[in-house]
């Protein structure tokens, strides 16, 4: 199908599931916009990528993606002045260029997770279940800053710091009419700089926004960047600052140094360094671990502890876990790890799993009250129409979000199976 306004590649879902990758706790910024459920057929029958929506707001523009089981759209929302006629295939070329660097396209996803299956019979287990789910190549001060306010927190309210921080510390760059209701307005800020995270007051304010002690983690580790670094912006070509630009440069470093310089700043461990060098400077084998992944651990790979009970993560037992992991995944251990991860998540705990368990019999649908996800309205996931059915052998359904990212009009919905789902079964009917 065609979307008007957007360009397209061909991308298949095992190579990329937007769905699980922009909600597993890599980045906290990306919105999903999902249209509103009006009980019209014509909407129920149309395709995933008619329905949802993700966006995120970069420096100088909105960058916007839907997706089909097989095929990636993407389109970019420039602020005024636009582009002209010239320069605008200029601009599209480099939103094309970010979203493959972004998303690191030029690794094949696939035969990873056949390498992967076939050392690993625990992977082999989640691999058709979880599959598209990759390691992002964020931006290394903003991934930095994210995981500073991970510490001791969960993925939804993390998100709402980050947001606020945007909200807060960076000015909008434009106003764009929601993609599904075009009589509202959704709004979009870049991530704030570190010149503007390190002046003082920041974190007092920062206080009263609910992030505790992270506020002084936050503008301590901007304060020491433009300290070192400076607040300007030495590249003319950059819209970054110096300081960005320098942990862009810790990319060229060994993980060791790199680690060792990311541990220099306030609030930044072991694990928070580890999730830094594995989302934004390159270093594939490392494997930040958490609760989830010790637990993982102890109950697939016989790592000697306590199955959900507390445990003491000494540098030791750090250690050994990585070492362990990445004899078994090898050099891209961290991307391994982070399918476990994610299927170890509570949210993740249904997903890919709703057509095998309506398989088993045919009496079971998607609104059984006892073993289904709810909307957020509290009404039972409601079964596909008839009608849809008929189409599954054409089509994917929509994604099933996880943030209520956008304004209440336009709240994520659970209303249908996700993209995983629909593709299973598509292939199961053909």
């Amino acid at each position: 199908m065609t979307l008007v306004g957007f360009k397209s590649f061909p991308l298949p879902l095992a190579q990329l599931a937007l769905d699980a990758v922009l909600k597993c706790g890599q980045s906290f910024r990306w919105s999903t916009i999902a249209f509103p459920l009006s009980g019209d057929k014509e909407l129920e029958d149309s395709s995933p990528s008619e329905q949802v929506e993700y966006r995120l707001c970069l420096r100088d523009r909105v960058v916007c993606l839907r997706q089909s089981f097989d095929t990636l759209y993407y389109r970019s929302i420039f602020p005024d002045p636009q582009p002209t006629s010239i320069t605008l295939p200029i601009r599209e070329a480099e939103t094309l260029k970010w979203l493959k660097d972004y998303f690191q396209l030029d690794v094949d996803l696939i035969s990873l997770y056949r390498e992967w299956g076939m050392k690993d019979k625990v992977f082999a287990k989640f691999r058709d279940r979880f599959e598209g789910i990759r390691i992002l190549r964020q931006d290394p001060w903003e991934n930095l800053i994210s995981f500073i306010c991970s510490s001791n927190n969960n993925i939804s309210r993390i998100t709402k710091m980050v947001q606020n921080l945007c909200i807060h510390y960076s000015s909008p760059l434009i106003s764009i009419k929601h993609p599904f209701l075009p009589s509202e307005t959704l709004t979009y800020h870049p991530f704030p700089t570190p010149s503007v995270l390190s002046r003082s007051g920041v974190a007092l304010h920062l206080r009263s926004l609910g992030f505790g002690y992270r506020a002084e983690f936050i503008q301590r580790t901007a304060k020491m960047l433009v300290d070192a670094h400076g607040i300007g912006c030495s590249d003319p070509s950059s819209p970054q600052e110096d300081p960005e630009l320098w942990l862009q440069g810790l990319r060229g470093l060994s993980t060791a140094d790199a680690r060792e310089e990311l541990l220099k700043f306030v609030g930044v461990g072991r694990k928070v360094a580890d999730c830094i060098l594995l989302m934004s400077l390159d270093k594939k084998e490392v494997i930040p671990v958490d609760t989830h992944v010790y637990q993982i651990a102890v109950k697939h790979y016989g790592m000697k502890g306590s199955y959900g009970g507390k445990t003491n993560m000494t540098p030791k037992l750090y250690e050994d876990i990585n070492s362990r992991f990445l004899s078994i995944w090898g050099d891209y251990a961290g991307w391994a790890h982070s399918v476990l991860f994610t299927a170890d998540l509570k949210f993740f705990s249904n997903y890919g799993s709703a057509i095998s368990s309506t398989e088993k019999s045919p009496a079971a649908t998607l609104h059984n009250k006892k073993n289904s996800p709810t909307s957020q309205s509290g009404s039972p996931v409601i079964s596909p129409s008839a009608r849809r059915k008929k189409r599954l052998h054409r089509q994917v359904d929509l994604v099933e979000p996880e943030f209520p990212t956008t304004p209440k009009s336009c709240k994520e919905t659970t209303e249908h199976m996700n993209l995983v789902d629909r593709v299973k079964k598509r292939r199961r009917n053909v």
